[in-house]
């Protein structure tokens, strides 16, 4: 199973939530979930988004590297900027890794899946 989990870095607190195969692309994920982005939110998002640009231009994610083309030293400095703000979103998904249920092999009943996720996740967003 894979998990898209969109927060609010002001709040701390997981706003949304979306589910679908592991076989899925990120990106894919994002455009089935169909999440609505306000044109002036800033959305931190991982290399696994790329083509996020096109639907929501106020987004930053990091520069992957091209085939035998390494990053520059100004491409290094925007990717350790780009992580260190989003280190925060990093440790809440950490926090709910806690929790087993996206750590390891998910064994139990698909239906289930996102009625727990969602539960663990209305845990986190009161313990932070």
């Amino acid at each position: 199973m894979k998990t898209q989990v969109v927060v609010d870095k002001k709040n701390k607190h997981i706003i949304c939530t979306s589910f679908a195969n592991g076989k899925n692309h990120d990106f894919r994920l994002f455009k089935e979930s169909k999440v609505h982005l306000k044109p002036e939110t800033t959305s931190e998002t991982d290399t696994g988004y790329q083509g996020i640009a096109k639907i929501h231009a106020n987004s930053i994610l990091p520069i992957k590297r091209r085939h035998k083309h390494k990053l520059t030293k100004e491409e290094k400095r925007f990717n350790r900027q780009v992580s260190s703000e989003r280190v925060l979103v990093e440790n809440i998904i950490g926090f709910i890794k806690r929790f087993k249920i996206v750590a390891d092999k998910y064994r139990n009943r698909r239906k289930r899946f996102s009625l727990r996720f969602n539960l663990i996740c209305g845990i986190c967003n009161d313990t932070l």
